[in-house]
């Protein structure tokens, strides 16, 4: 009997220590590790979220183009309208590379790999720099549709995907920086 009691009493004041140690180290760990976690989650959820933005933005400025003047069926107040949505559309361009260039930080070092840190810096700061430059409007939808879905596929595209074309979005996002290096920026 003595020794039952003995071992019940061991037991016991184990699983104190046990739990008081747990409570006391190990959660508080498990906690912040969760929180940082999240918040890395949540910048990428961000960073991916501003990119299918561009891509989006840029397609509806490609396909919805001002009509002409003298276009029949287009009246002035449709005109109006048009002109309208496509600076609602610049300004949605301008807010999300301006978010991807105030938050590259968050967003691209929650990646491991060097080159995969430097992709992301590349790709908003050209971005942006796109954005702000006097090119032809026509002309800054097709950059940054060039620049934008390779990276979004190296980022947020299937494993399969991502190795099979890492080598051609490489290339492709290269010769984008070429061209908008190469390229003057007035009209």
């Amino acid at each position: 009997m003595p020794n039952t009691v003995w071992t019940l009493l061991v037991a016991a004041a184990t699983a104190v220590v046990t739990a008081l140690a747990t409570g006391l180290f190990v959660t508080p760990r498990m906690e912040a590790r969760k929180k940082r976690l999240g918040d890395v989650h949540a910048a990428r959820d961000a960073f991916s979220a501003h990119m299918t933005r561009i891509a989006t933005v840029c397609a509806l400025l490609q396909q919805i183009q001002l009509p002409a003047e003298d276009e029949p069926g287009r009246t002035p107040v449709m005109r109006e309208r048009l002109a309208g949505e496509r600076e609602r559309w610049w300004e949605q361009l301008d807010e999300s590379t301006r978010w991807l260039i105030d938050n590259v930080a968050t967003y691209a070092g929650s990646w491991a790999p060097q080159s995969l840190i430097q992709f992301a810096v590349e790709y908003a700061g050209n971005a942006r720099l796109v954005v702000l430059s006097e090119r032809e409007e026509a002309t800054k939808v097709q950059i940054l549709l060039a620049l934008t879905l390779p990276v979004q596929r190296q980022f947020f595209g299937w494993p399969w995907s991502r190795a099979r074309y890492a080598v051609a979005d490489r290339q492709s996002f290269a010769g984008t920086l070429t061209l908008i290096s190469g390229e003057p920026t007035t009209p």
